[in-house]
């Protein structure tokens, strides 16, 4: 059997990875054939392009890399014409897989979208392109799945592979120990994100906040996990620039749950890393910056209080936002120490980001796996 798979970004890749091993072990003979990153590849994935052209996010960016994007589309469309595979997955990037699979649905191959989009905040409208592309969405949280279902649609919600992957009950201290990270220093983790953009617009704010911080603790030690090497150049230039060459900072590579484990309280990019770090159960403060026209063009079309995981399952804030104007050093500081010195507030959030946990514990990548062999059989 062959598989086509498309994943967009780091977080897709991981969940990608985690499907694929999935797959094999049920299926040893499969083979597996798409767009992935280095965990897809190391777990089977035969990559016919790179993935970083897909990790473009934000309604601007992306249109400055249409033609690119357009003409990758195009360039699988005509692979998988010319090599059917049975089943075709998209691994979340909707904007881009939702029409790869309208178009491959529509030559008789079998597709499932793995990861909703959140049509349930935003872009409603989507649900009838999705009707005409998809013929299975697995979903990662139960409200999806009902959401999808009282609509007509066909989906089945499998979990998340990372409540499984997580223990509930971390612990730091062997973390840190794998890290090499003092058991005695607080730790605070910088997580700028995984695409360019992001880092480049996260990395000032960041890196000013930590110094800030710096300055009423000074047993303070800052790590921070990236997903490459340009990654980290990226950062070390921002230090430089910004003359923080004095600011006590361990970068890694590919080491991104160590990190969230060994860390008292983590910094991070809004996206799917809000949602580990609350399966670590580690306060957190949640940034995002986007271009200003993007940013109000989106406003416009949310139709949701938060935008972090961890505020969407519970319903209520939880952690805090710090998004656009309010992304400043002062403010995300601000944040970070009052996280510190709350141990009363550190308590309780402890225990509500375990019973979210527990809410999400399904072998997802075994049940995906289970439910996308069965399609194609029959």
């Amino acid at each position: 059997m062959l598989i086509g798979i498309v994943a967009g970004e780091a977080s897709g890749d991981y969940l990608g990875a985690a499907l694929i091993k999935a797959l094999v072990k049920r299926e040893p003979n499969l083979e597996m054939e798409g767009i992935g990153g280095p965990r897809m590849l190391e777990a089977g994935c035969r990559g016919l392009y790179p993935m970083d052209l897909l990790s473009v996010m934000g309604l601007v960016e992306v249109l400055g890399n249409y033609r690119k994007i357009i003409g990758m589309r195009r360039a699988l469309i005509k692979h998988f014409t010319d090599s059917p595979p049975d089943i075709f997955i998209g691994v979340d990037a909707p904007d881009f897989n939702l029409e790869l699979e309208r178009r491959l649905r529509d030559m008789g191959i079998k597709t499932v979208h793995f990861v909703s989009p959140q049509v349930w905040a935003w872009r409603e409208y989507r649900l009838k392109k999705i009707a005409r592309s998809v013929d299975l969405m697995l979903t990662l949280f139960p409200f999806e799945e009902t959401y999808y279902k009282e609509r007509g649609l066909q989906a089945i919600c499998v979990g998340h592979p990372l409540a499984n992957q997580i223990p509930l009950r971390p612990d730091p201290a062997a973390a840190r120990a794998r890290l090499g990270l003092s058991k005695d220093r607080t730790i605070i983790a910088l997580m700028p994100g995984s695409r360019p953009m992001e880092i480049n617009r996260l990395a000032t704010p960041f890196l000013l906040a930590a110094q800030q911080c710096r300055k009423y603790r000074s047993d303070i030690h800052f790590v921070s996990n990236l997903i490459d090497d340009s990654s980290i150049a990226t950062m070390h230039a921002t230090i430089r620039k910004l003359a923080l060459n004095d600011l006590p900072i361990t970068f890694f590579k590919g080491r991104s749950h160590d990190v969230l484990e060994a860390a008292d309280v983590v910094l991070l990019a809004s996206g799917t890393i809000a949602l580990e770090t609350m399966l670590f159960k580690k306060p957190m403060v949640v940034a995002y910056k986007l271009n200003w026209i993007t940013y109000w063009l989106l406003k416009a079309l949310v139709r949701v209080q938060y935008v972090s995981l961890p505020n969407l399952l519970a319903g209520a804030r939880l952690v805090p936002e710090c998004l656009q104007s309010d992304c400043t050093p002062d403010r995300l500081a601000a944040e970070i120490l009052r996280w510190l010195d709350d141990n009363e507030a550190l308590t309780a959030l402890e225990l509500k980001f375990t019973e979210l946990h527990k809410g999400l514990l399904m072998d997802a990548a075994d049940t995906a796996s289970r439910h996308i062999l069965s399609l194609g059989r029959a």
